[in-house]
Parts: structure tokens; sequence; C-alpha cells
């Protein structure tokens, strides 16, 4: 390997990261994947990091710059925020890598960043662990710092190539239907009734349910336009008769200039909190005891068509999951198919 490495144009020796180096060109890229050929395989994926995300909008994080500083906490570079931008990542993407991040450099407050080791960020994941923190939070403190340390600063990737938690298994709470139609009955606010009935009745996420615009509600054929959803790809779900004509009383009521559901300035979106807090307090009106949140109104959807016996492939569709795989977790919850199974002891 070593004679393969000093073919190579000008290689020199790096103490800093303890491997050979030659100077980033589209020349020198080249070359290596030629001598390498066949000799060993190359993990490219860190040459091309400086791809945009084109299809995403520009993101929108400035209020991370504006806030009011203060002396105790550590706030994330600017460079992390202009890689953020540059990429395009979703905003809540921007959200969570920024919020970690944090959370690591205020941890090792009294320490350089960029000098600290392998074994003092898998110490912090440790303390994450300890502290019972889920393996999705875990996950995203571990690609915030590897954001951090291999996108922005350029590192390779191979020294913080650091083990990850296995996922858990979680099943997905739902709700019973006669909750939910007493939770869309107890909302007399016409536009929070109306976002409520499209969670559940169209199964959509919250972030989907926010980006809706006017004419994305097709009536002539009952359809309901999704528009980059996750993954970035558009899909249809289904429009109910009874939620359309909700939809029209609201429209007429509501005015809305471009977004379906829209704050008090015309054209901007509704925020996704007050969502979750128009969902919570008519969980509350319904007496529901278990803690509701708006994606259990998409979890319900998918339960209780697959109870109603729909076949899992069109379930996947109006979910707009990539693999049945996904769709399949909803088999574990529908309780109609234990109904059916006969007692063994009687």
């Amino acid at each position: 390997m070593d004679a393969v490495i000093q073919t190579l144009s000008n290689p020199k020796w790096s103490s800093t990261y303890g491997m050979m180096y030659v100077v980033y060109t589209k020349e020198n890229l080249d070359q290596i994947f030629a001598k390498f050929r066949g000799v060993a395989w190359i993990n490219g994926t860190s040459f091309f990091k400086e791809k945009v995300i084109r299809d995403n909008p520009p993101t929108d994080i400035k209020g991370y710059r504006q806030r009011t500083k203060s002396i105790s906490y550590t706030y994330v570079p600017e460079a992390y925020l202009a890689k953020l931008e540059l990429k395009r990542y979703a905003f809540n993407t921007c959200k969570t890598y920024i919020h970690h991040f944090e959370k690591f450099i205020n941890h090792y407050r009294k320490f350089t960043i960029d000098e600290l080791s392998e074994q003092e960020i898998r110490t912090y994941l440790q303390t994450l662990i300890q502290q019972h923190k889920s393996t999705s939070y875990v996950n995203q403190a571990i690609n915030s710092i590897k954001f951090y340390y291999e996108v922005v600063m350029g590192m390779p990737n191979r020294f913080y190539s650091i083990e990850r938690p296995r996922k858990e298994q979680k099943l997905p709470s739902v709700l019973a239907k006669s909750d939910i139609v007493t939770m869309i009955a107890l909302t007399k606010n016409l536009k929070h009734k109306c976002m409520i009935s499209l969670l559940y009745s169209a199964g959509l996420r919250r972030g989907e349910l926010l980006n809706l615009k006017i004419e994305d509600i097709d009536s002539s054929r009952m359809l309901i336009k999704v528009r980059q959803a996750k993954g970035k790809r558009d899909r249809y779900t289904v429009l109910n008769r009874v939620v359309l004509e909700d939809l029209r009383m609201y429209y007429k009521q509501y005015k809305p200039a471009e977004y379906l559901f829209e704050a008090l300035v015309p054209g901007k979106k509704y925020s996704a909190e007050s969502v979750l807090k128009v969902v919570v307090q008519a969980a509350k009106r319904a007496k529901i005891t278990q803690s509701v949140h708006p994606h259990m109104l998409r979890h319900s959807f998918a339960t209780h068509l697959l109870e109603e016996g729909i076949d899992l492939r069109h379930i996947q569709v109006l979910l707009g999951h990539n693999s049945t795989k996904t769709t399949e977790i909803y088999t574990h919850v529908a309780i109609k198919k234990f109904k059916n199974i006969k007692d063994l002891l009687f």
C-alpha cells in the first residue's frame, strides 16, 4: 500500500492526522482512484461533501445569529451555520444539529473543540446514554458532531467512525377511532378542527400539514397533494368528504392567502408548536389520559386502515414510505386481527 501511495503526486505526511495526504485537486482525485483500482476500495463520500441539496429551498437560520449572547454559554460557530445554509438542510434538521452541537461544545466548554480526541467524544456520548437519552437522541448528537468535524472542518471521517447505539424497536402509539372523533367534535375553533381532521384522515405529518397550500386540495379528484414530503418526494393522499366541507367553510371564514393554515400574518405558515398545542388541548377536552401528539394521528390513520382490511401496499403509498417494511410496523398494533384469533382455552 505504501508503495502505491508513493507513486501519487507529491505525497506528504501529516503529523496531526497521522497519515499521508496529497493536495485536493480533480487531477489528484482521479489519480487516486486510478492507482488504487483493484488494490483497495476507496470510500469517496467525503470528497463530495460540498454538494448542495438542490431541491431544497434556501435555509433561513438567521434567527440563530441574532440571538442575545450570554457570556456563560458557547454558541455554535458561524462556520457551522454557514455550512448548514450551503447544504440547504431542512430547517428542522438545522434546528436539531444546532441544539445538539451546542450541548456538546458546552459540555467541553473549557476545552478547544478542534483538539478533542475520539475518546473524549465517546465519553460525551456515554454520558448521554447514562442519562437514559433515547437511541434517536444519541444518534442526532452523533450526526451533529460528525457534521462539524467532517463537513465543517473537513477532518477525515475514519477518525470519527463512532459506533451508533442499536435502534430501539418501539411500537407506534395509536388512539381509538372513537377518541379521535370526540377530539374533533369537541373542537369548536374551525381552523383547529380542520387541522386535527386532516392530520388523521389524510395521515399527514405535522410539517406536511403546515406546508399545504390552497391549490393542493384537489376536490375534483378528492385528493391532497403533499409536496416535498420526507425524502423530498411528492405524493397524493386521500381527501375526506366531510373534511372537505369543513375546509370550504374554513376558507370562507379565514381567507388564507397562500398556505392553507396561516399565522396571524397573511402568507406566513402556522407554527409547529401551535399545532402541538391544538392537538394536546383537543385530547384534554376528550378526556384522553395518554400523552397525545400530532404524529399519533398519522399512526392511528395507518392502523385503522389496516384494521379495515386495506392492503399494506396502498397504506404505504398514502404514507409516503419507501418500503413496506416501514409500514409493516402497524401490523403489530392493529387489534382487529388479534380479535379474530380464537381463544385456545375455551
